[in-house]
């Protein structure tokens, strides 16, 4: 599979990696039995970064990373996790951005997946009561200590990414990127590409949208997040349903799953932009690996562009609670 670097001076990894948010409860019922599946599957296929977070399951994402490394015996991954996602005293969400509560979770991290650093740790969200340019002398620090190899930031906006970068090297920014969220576009692309900070895309095939099995109703009330987002409540997912349809059929029609072609789409946003589809199944994840594979011509761009253009999205792509964290920016 082709190589992509993530950052300046990181590693080559992947051209997609994993996103295991899956690999907790957040989609629908899993187990480690699947999730080790995965990690088994994902090395097959030449896939080599694995991207997770302390929150995601509360820790159950990062135990099956761990416990996978440990019947191996070896770390064959780049590894990246997050932090800074917590709660106040009345039990709401809130963020902390400090340097002591970003390294006790790092810590954490890195003692359920069984490791002595990770290859890249992100502030999952920015707390606006620390500047971020203390956030990135903190992170530096880290980097100083040998806890992690290069940090990065998840939902921030171009100009917060500008005033990190000042301070200490960027490696990645993580953002939602699709054909269905094409938000990036307004500045953090060219930015990313500018500072030479690798855009990690989640959610890339549009929280299943565009793949030939999208969710219906009952897979969405299954889930903890789509259940309560705005694009998959009616009549936002009927909309969304009809419409991507279309792209399904011309999938069909270039000889390609949906989900294989929503990544060769992305991956012609940019050399710096690593897509991290997350999913419970091999047999899915074998359709996403294969748009790592798919050489789109400028006029299969133009076809993919007619069927899904800029803002056909039925939907907010949070509801106004899970918009609570992630820099808006236009």
């Amino acid at each position: 599979m082709e190589k992509r670097a993530l950052g300046k001076s990181g590693p080559r990894v992947s051209a997609i990696g994993v996103g295991a948010m899956s690999f907790s409860n957040m989609y629908g019922p899993t187990n480690e039995t699947e999730s080790h599946a995965v990690l088994d599957a994902a090395l097959e296929l030449g896939i080599d970064h694995i991207d997770t977070a302390n929150v995601y399951g509360m820790g159950m994402s990062e135990n099956a990373i761990g416990s996978w490394l440990k019947t191996r015996g070896s770390n064959p991954f780049t590894i990246a996790t997050k932090a800074g996602i917590t709660k106040d005293a009345d039990g709401n969400r809130a963020y902390d951005n400090s340097g002591p509560h970003l390294e006790a979770a790092l810590d954490a991290s890195l003692k359920r997946m069984g490791l002595d650093r990770v290859d890249l740790f992100y502030v999952h969200r920015r707390d606006h009561s620390v500047p971020i340019e203390e956030v990135a002398e903190s992170l530096a620090g880290m980097v100083a200590k040998g806890k992690i190899a290069a940090f990065g930031f998840s939902e921030i906006a171009p100009s917060s990414l500008r005033r990190a970068a000042a301070v200490h090297p960027v490696a990645a920014v993580q953002s939602e990127y699709s054909l269905a969220t094409r938000a990036p576009e307004l500045g953090l692309v060219q930015a990313c590409a500018e500072l030479g900070t690798a855009l990690v895309a989640f959610s890339p095939v549009g929280r299943g949208l565009l793949t030939d099995t999208p969710p219906d109703a009952a897979r969405v009330q299954d889930s903890v997040f789509l259940k309560s987002n705005p694009r998959f409540s009616d009549p936002n997912l009927r909309a969304n349903l009809e419409i991507t349809d279309r792209f399904r059929a011309l999938a069909a029609d270039m000889g390609s799953s949906a989900a294989a072609l929503a990544i060769a789409w992305l991956l012609r946003r940019g050399d710096h932009v690593i897509p991290i589809p997350g999913t419970r199944s091999v047999a899915h994840l074998n359709e996403l690996a294969a748009g790592a594979e798919l050489a789109l011509s400028d006029a299969d761009i133009a076809a993919i562009e007619a069927v899904l253009p800029v803002g056909w999205c039925h939907g907010d792509r949070y509801s106004d609670a899970q918009w609570h964290g992630p820099e808006r920016f236009s």
